[in-house]
């Protein structure tokens, strides 16, 4: 696979007699690119650099740059491809003195990464941490498990529970690049959890492959709403929030923890990538359409207020017009709270890579758009109620004129913006503070403490 993505031949774009002297010596830059699981991993590596006496930067100047990979779908792997081609060039004009790769996309493709970017001077795997850390003249420091250098706004992080998964999913590569599903112990967590509190961390965000396996590897069952009721008891965390929640074999108890834990968020995020049974069938997602509905039932009954987000696959190989039709009626029946979609992208070594990929890329992009216009206008319908409502709000930054926070019903990055205008109010980042919503678009409501 030729990785490079059409970028030419970069060597012969690099004029070597222009060398400068590097910026910022014995200074370590860690770059990161995808998900949340990646940002974890980089403050991991930080943290121990630190510890390490080692001046280590995020996405700042250094003249030693680690980049941290993403290869979970075509695009995540150009970008992270580009990424490391940006840095060879500042390796060769001089600018940096070393380039380190790591991650998903160097676990997956490092023999044909090490071929087409010989300017790298070594590439390392998800599991490499020890390894790594020797290359930058640092030793591994067992005794600092849990304990790392955050990069995410002060007051919330995300809390890393278990790596890898063993879901047979046909679309998905992160087996191949994460290995089988290896769960943290409770105590372990609940250690970094007081850490981050200390920090002044108020809202952890549980990330993993797939939190609702959690627990089945140490304690030979799902331990999730074990897990979630020791860590209410951490002083200084206010809100608990759970990502990336696998819908085949849910335990139902974490919906009691949801519901009677205030610490608990009502928020859950469940990818559920399609409903069709002919396309659930052939992604291997172990269920159907009567059985998703059904949980989401139960959900909803459980837990009425509480926030589901989902994701869903578009362009799945043999995805029909009427697969489609399908997965329209249902997204518009069903009103999600919060919804993304992306389009099917074909990576080699899974199981669905023996399949056609016979939706052309157009069509993906119009059903994705198609979805996501059905979702802006349930969003905008559903904002509509909150006008005149009081929420509890987390101000996370201040962009231009206006304060940025959000409810318990809303993720960073991902999901709904409560917006405060600046001129009118002072706020602190990290408050929490109550506001009533007075205006509401489809996805940012304006709002003013009450």
């Amino acid at each position: 696979m030729n990785l490079l993505l059409g970028t030419g031949d970069h060597q012969k774009d690099t004029n070597k007699a222009m060398r400068t002297k590097s910026l910022k010596k014995n200074t370590i830059n860690v770059v990161t690119l995808g998900c949340s699981k990646n940002i974890y991993d980089s403050e991991v590596l930080m943290g121990q650099l630190q510890a390490n006496d080692k001046q280590v930067v995020h996405e700042k100047e250094g003249n030693i740059v680690v980049v941290n990979t993403c290869g979970f779908i075509d695009n995540a792997k150009e970008e992270s491809v580009q990424t490391i081609l940006n840095f060879a060039k500042k390796k060769e004009a001089g600018t940096i003195d070393k380039l380190f790769v790591t991650g998903c996309l160097s676990e997956r493709y490092k023999d044909d990464l090490e071929k087409e970017i010989p300017e790298v001077d070594q590439f390392f795997g998800t599991t490499d941490l020890p390894i790594l850390l020797k290359a930058l003249g640092a030793n591994y420091k067992h005794e600092l498990i849990g304990e790392r250098l955050t990069t995410t706004p002060k007051h919330y992080a995300y809390l890393k529970i278990s790596e890898g998964c063993d879901r047979p999913c046909s679309f998905c590569a992160i087996p191949l690049m994460r290995g089988k599903h290896r769960s943290t112990p409770i105590e372990t967590l609940v250690q970094e959890a007081k850490r981050l509190a200390v920090d002044g961390v108020k809202e952890l965000i549980l990330i993993a492959q797939d939190l609702t396996y959690y627990g089945l590897d140490l304690y030979k069952k799902r331990s999730l709403a074990d897990l979630l009721r020791k860590l209410v008891t951490v002083d200084g965390i206010e809100w608990i929030r759970l990502h990336y929640a696998f819908p085949t074999g849910f335990p139902l108890n974490v919906l009691d923890v949801i519901r009677d834990e205030p610490k608990v968020c009502q928020y859950i995020d469940m990818p559920l990538q399609h409903i069709s049974d002919n396309i659930l069938k052939s992604m291997r997602r172990g269920t159907t359409f009567a059985k998703t509905n059904a949980l989401l039932n139960t959900c909803k009954e459980r837990v009425p207020n509480m926030a589901i987000r989902t994701t869903l696959i578009v362009g799945y190989p043999g995805e029909t017009q009427e697969d489609f039709e399908l997965l329209k009626q249902w997204v518009s029946d069903t009103r999600f709270d919060r919804l993304g979609c992306f389009t099917y992208s074909h990576e080699e070594s899974t199981h669905a890579y023996q399949l056609v990929d016979d939706v052309p890329a157009v069509i993906k992009q119009q059903r994705a758009n198609e979805i996501m216009a059905i979702q802006s206008q349930i969003s905008w319908e559903n904002n509509q109620q909150m006008i005149g409502k009081t929420l509890r709000c987390l101000v996370d930054r201040k962009e231009g004129s206006y304060y940025i926070g959000r409810s318990e019903y809303d993720s960073p990055d991902v999901d709904n913006e409560i917006r405060i205008d600046a001129k009118e109010h002072y706020l602190r980042l990290g408050d929490f503070v109550d506001v009533t919503i007075e205006q509401a678009e489809d996805f940012d409501l304006y709002a003013s403490p009450t």
